[in-house]
């Protein structure tokens, strides 16, 4: 099965090896037919503590680090 890859924005780095990212979707409403955004954080694994806030990242599903953390950032989404 493969493992689920998502974009996203860094919000905080202040943890030890690990970044919050906000990943954002869009959808369209059933009812309304407008589109809607939503957005959810993630604590994603950065081992070298090299993403900073604002860089837009991709991330993947990987084994449990820690209680919160299910994500590994893989790379910089811009490249």
């Amino acid at each position: 099965m493969p493992k689920r890859i998502l974009t996203g924005i860094v919000l905080t780095d202040k943890s030890d090896k690990t970044v919050v990212v906000k990943v954002e979707r869009r959808f369209m409403d059933p009812l309304l037919k407008k589109t809607i955004k939503r957005s959810k954080k993630y604590h994603a694994h950065d081992e070298g503590n090299q993403y900073k806030v604002g860089d837009n990242v991709k991330i993947q599903e990987c084994k449990p680090y820690s209680k919160l953390k299910r994500w590994t950032v893989l790379e910089n989404a811009s490249n």
